[in-house]
């Protein structure tokens, strides 16, 4: 009966009830909208920097990831792909050599990470291959290299020009090899397109005094939710002389950055809560001065305080819920086709590589949203009718009757 009767209230002004409900709706919307965009962004910048080059584990050498000198060599490396081929979980695996060098045309030079990487396997680790714009990937051939456009532009380079790569040998001479310029990549992050450039793996062996030593295997699973687990296994499986690193730890920075979103989001609830606080206050307070002579006469023929309040509350609490589920509804149809198709923000492009994210952007609405939101709006709906509702209980019968 108590429904009945706060449904039939909320409309009598139908007017005011609809401004609220309104509020209500476009703050909902406003929520799904911002937190969508803001998990897409971060969740792209994750996935960009895990396909261009971390993959979800890599192996070293231990000491190697705090100080990445070319001597630090993985040890017993059939250990190591015994260790992997063992392990159902691991999809696939490369090995690499990284070094930090430079490289050079005849116009300028740059600092630059120079990886070696195997052709046939690297592929399946990182999206550099898919990223090529220009020419093609690496053969396997020596002399070849993969550039990203930011790096050629700054050379002054195109497909099929000569670069020179110098880096620290073994035995702590300089390194050096001419390579030609098979390919050019852009990935979403500007400043990966100009650090990184990749070459065979027995290219950088040769030119690093190698022999047949790598610094690291990447590692992709099948199931990327099982990576710390995996991780220990591994681990246990290799012994003390090797480090077994997770994406979580290459990548603590941005990993944080999605945990701060996640926190920092509760007040951008709060704001929107405040601001549907003071409207329902204001919507159900001017609701309790036009019905206190109702009021009056309810609480003169025995209505208990506990009742009328309950009805008070329950008004506020379906206002909160149906402008919620509208809210949602509406939030949905214009979340659904933009999570497909994304939102093109080519005119700011170049601000968003600088952060590792496409010109692209796709919404991603996960469930934690979605519950928080149905949650957190109508519990501030009803937080917003505790005061009229304690000013309504506190009324006398006989003056509220007689009010005017």
């Amino acid at each position: 009966m108590l429904f009945t009767i706060a449904w039939r209230n909320i409309w009598r002004n139908k007017r005011r009830t609809l401004i609220v409900v309104s509020s209500v709706i476009i703050g909902v919307v406003a929520l799904i909208m911002n937190d969508s965009m803001s998990i897409g962004m971060i969740q792209q910048m994750f996935e960009n920097q895990l396909g261009s080059h971390v993959a979800h584990i890599q192996i070293h050498k231990r000491g190697f990831n705090d100080n990445k000198i070319i001597q630090s060599v993985v040890p017993d490396q059939r250990r190591v792909e015994e260790a992997l081929r063992s392990t159902p979980e691991v999809k696939h695996f490369s090995r690499r050599v990284v070094t930090f060098g430079l490289v050079s045309s005849a116009v300028n030079s740059s600092g630059a990470a120079i990886i070696g990487v195997e052709h046939e396997r690297e592929p399946n680790i990182t999206i550099i291959k898919k990223s090529i714009i220009e020419g093609r990937y690496l053969s396997g051939a020596n002399h070849e290299v993969v550039i990203g456009r930011k790096m050629a532009d700054k050379l002054s380079v195109e497909v099929g020009d000569k670069i020179v790569g110098m880096a620290s040998t073994v035995s702590g001479t300089v390194g050096s090899d001419m390579f030609r310029v098979v390919g050019i990549f852009r990935t979403v992050s500007s400043e990966f397109d100009k650090s990184y450039v990749f070459i065979s793996l027995d290219n950088a062996q040769n030119m690093l005094e190698l022999g047949t030593d790598v610094s690291e295997f990447a590692v992709i699973l099948r199931n990327r939710e099982l990576v710390e687990v995996v991780k220990s296994k591994i681990a246990e499986r290799l012994g003390p002389d090797y480090e077994v690193l997770s994406y979580a730890d290459l990548m603590p920075l941005i990993l944080a950055q999605m945990q701060m979103y996640s926190e920092s989001m509760f007040i951008v609830y709060i704001i929107i809560g405040l601001a549907l606080i003071f409207g329902i206050i204001n919507s159900t307070l001017m609701s309790v001065f036009e019905r206190m002579r109702e009021f009056g006469v309810l609480m003169a023929i025995g209505m208990k305080n506990s009742r009328l309040f309950s009805m008070i509350m329950l008004e506020a609490l379906v206002i909160g819920v149906l402008g919620t589920v509208v809210g949602m509804i509406v939030g949905l149809a214009l979340y659904l086709p933009l999570s497909a198709y994304g939102i093109d923000l080519s005119m700011f492009s170049e601000s968003l590589t600088s952060f590792g994210v496409g010109s692209t952007i796709y919404p991603v609405l996960t469930l934690q949203s979605v519950v928080g939101i149905m949650i957190v709006i109508p519990v501030f709906a009803v937080l917003g009718a505790l005061y009229p509702a304690f000013k309504a209980i506190r009324l006398e019968p006989v003056s509220a009757i007689h009010y005017v």
